[in-house]
């Protein structure tokens, strides 16, 4: 039987993540880095990526400036992958962005289009990449980070909530397609994580941290290690009869 060190062995391996210049995403390529696995650190804001590097090393790690939503940017970003390092393996596609929060009816089209854009498509341009990739190197895992509101609702979220359901079915029908190919597809469901942003929002209303607190029936938010360890691990070995799963790491959110 593999042991959880072999499982996770990751030496020689090739990851993407998009929205890696902050929060989740930085968490998750530092893990894939303590892992042995050199990354594509993809971000909209290269003087975040490029802070990213620095964290994970300039041996491990490379910066790639890329907007998900344009497929020249997406393609761009896989073509380096295999440049720089030889392969690609493995990718987190997790970049993101919502808005405002409005009911149905008062979204602007721009707004809706926006968040569409950006979170939906822009995580089948990545896949539509990156699986070629994946297939050219023997097969590989793919984790899209959808959100516990791709699997309930919340007024006022609309756009969101359409755009993560939706990554939650395109993550099933591409592995339904891949899996047996060589190439997993999960999507990972995260409740609300402390990231940069969050934490600018909970200090301006000390109120709204503890009511989101207390929908979470562990009693807090979560860490963006926490959500990393979990995307990491979908992708390893260990998880390798996982797949079409939206896993709810989300300290009880969905089950409340």
């Amino acid at each position: 039987m593999s042991t959880q060190t072999s499982d996770r062995d990751m030496d020689g391996r090739v990851a993407i993540v998009t929205g890696s210049g902050s929060g989740i995403g930085r968490a998750v390529a530092q893990v894939f880095v303590r892992h042995g696995a050199r990354v594509i650190v993809a971000d909209i804001n290269e003087s975040a990526a490029h802070e990213t590097v620095e964290i994970c090393g300039q041996d491990h790690a490379r910066a790639v400036v890329v907007d998900v939503s344009k497929e020249s940017d997406v393609a761009a970003m896989v073509a380096a992958a295999v440049q720089e390092f030889g392969r690609l393996d493995y990718a987190h596609n997790n970049a993101g962005i919502t808005i405002s929060g409005v009911p149905t009816a008062e979204v602007s089209l721009e707004d809706w289009q926006r968040v569409i854009d950006v979170d939906l498509t822009g995580v089948f341009l990545c896949m539509k990449n990156e699986i070629p990739a994946m297939l050219d190197s023997g097969g590989g895992a793919i984790v899209n980070t959808a959100s516990s509101l791709g699997l309930v609702g919340l007024a006022q979220q609309p756009a969101y909530v359409a755009a993560k359901h939706g990554v939650v079915g395109l993550s099933k029908a591409a592995a339904i397609e891949y899996s047996a190919l060589g190439v997993r597809v999960n999507s990972i469901c995260p409740g609300v994580i402390r990231t940069p942003l969050f934490e600018g929002a909970a200090a301006s209303d000390p109120e709204m941290l503890s009511n989101i607190e207390a929908a979470h029936p562990i009693g807090r938010v979560g860490q963006p290690e926490e959500i990393a360890e979990a995307v990491v691990w979908m992708c390893s070995d260990a998880a390798s009869f996982l797949t079409g799963h939206p896993l709810a790491v989300d300290g009880g959110y969905v089950a409340a």
